[in-house]
């Protein structure tokens, strides 16, 4: 299997709708006037488009709550990001992992830090209210925890590589070459590579293989998180989710494929179909028990339950998937937030049930 990238241009000029103004994928930090969500590359494209205003299905599509905006902050950039007007700058959370520790930290007042980042750890208290999460809470699902996952999309984590002649390779395969027992598939010489250690797609990945602790052959590159541009020499491989290749390969992200090329995890199984500029997921990758993926918007469950004190209503709705405009819908009309993540890549999720968990 050979799967090309298109190049993608992505235009920067912003279309005014009802006195908004939808843009192409934007890449500055935003300013919001009321709730705020850091974590997940993965997710970050696509919520920054519902937060941001889109166009991408046809119809002006933009998440708000009870008419405030909100903001999504990306994975990586500046060291430090101010989420709150006059709240303290705090280190920003790179992947998964840190967006659900931040908001853990939101919740309980205790430090937050990010590990690597020379911002100083520092209080948070109240300056996230959702986290963008590519994998569920694992281990620390709680039936009664301060934290509730609702499901974003559907997505599939496969791999991008450099070269050729690596396009099919099995979960045996990749287990051997990320211990380090196989360094050769076709005669290629073979060099894993993984992405930053909060990183959601890494952990998930890791897993799915079975590898609990990386080979020493493993190399980590920085922040590099569904960037193929870190692929450097022939034979490297990363793992990659296909809904962030199909996002940045159609031109609805910003294209950090640079020359590599996505292949299957799933040896003849193709991640997604179609032609350059419009693919599509594989619904049978994406529903593969391995490598097919719920990811998840995560709230403090307090504020999401109308019996609790702490409820709030707006931040709520933000997370109902029966609201056409909800980070959670999955509906398929042009002006849902659903159509908006399918361009980007995801599938509806398996399920609609939320996972309540410990805080991080």
């Amino acid at each position: 299997m050979r799967i090309t990238k298109v190049v993608a241009v992505c235009a920067a000029v912003g279309v005014a709708v009802a006195g908004i103004a939808f843009a192409a994928p934007a890449y500055a930090d935003p300013v919001s006037n009321s709730y705020t969500l850091v974590g997940s590359d993965t997710l970050q494209d696509a919520a920054n488009a519902l937060a941001n205003g889109t166009t991408v299905t046809g119809s002006a599509v933009r998440v708000t709550a009870s008419g405030n905006t909100i903001g999504s902050f990306d994975a990586f950039g500046s060291n430090s990001i101010q989420t709150k007007n006059s709240g303290t700058y705090f280190a920003r959370p790179a992947g998964s992992g840190d967006g659900v520790k931040a908001l853990s930290r939101s919740i309980d007042g205790a430090p937050f830090s990010v590990s690597g980042n020379p911002t100083p750890a520092k209080a948070i208290t109240a300056q996230v209210d959702i986290a963008r999460s590519s994998s569920g809470p694992g281990a620390a699902a709680n039936t009664s925890g301060v934290l509730q996952y609702f499901q974003f999309g559907r997505d599939a984590v496969s791999y991008a590589y450099s070269g050729t002649g690596i396009d099919q390779l099995t979960k045996a395969q990749l287990t051997a070459i990320y211990n380090c027992s196989l360094t050769s598939v076709n005669g290629v010489d073979v060099t894993p590579v993984l992405p930053q250690s909060a990183s959601g797609t890494r952990k998930f990945f890791l897993s799915a293989i079975g590898i609990t602790t990386p080979g020493a052959c493993v190399v980590q590159r920085g922040d590099a998180e569904n960037d193929g541009t870190v692929l450097v020499n022939t034979g490297e491989l990363i793992p990659f989710s296909v809904a962030s290749w199909v996002a940045q390969s159609n031109g609805a992200a910003q294209d950090r494929t640079g020359t590599a090329r996505l292949g299957s995890a799933e040896g003849t199984t193709v991640p997604f179909t179609g032609a350059d500029g419009s693919y599509v997921p594989n619904p049978t990758y994406y529903a593969d028990t391995t490598f097919g993926r719920d990811t998840y918007v995560v709230v403090e469950a307090a504020r999401v339950n109308p019996s609790s004190p702490k409820y709030d209503p707006a931040l709520a709705a933000l997370v109902d998937p029966t609201k056409s405009k909800s980070l959670t819908n999955f509906g398929s009309g042009p002006s849902t937030s659903g159509a908006v993540k399918t361009k980007f890549g995801f599938l509806a999720p398996s399920t609609t049930v939320s996972i309540r968990a410990n805080a991080s």
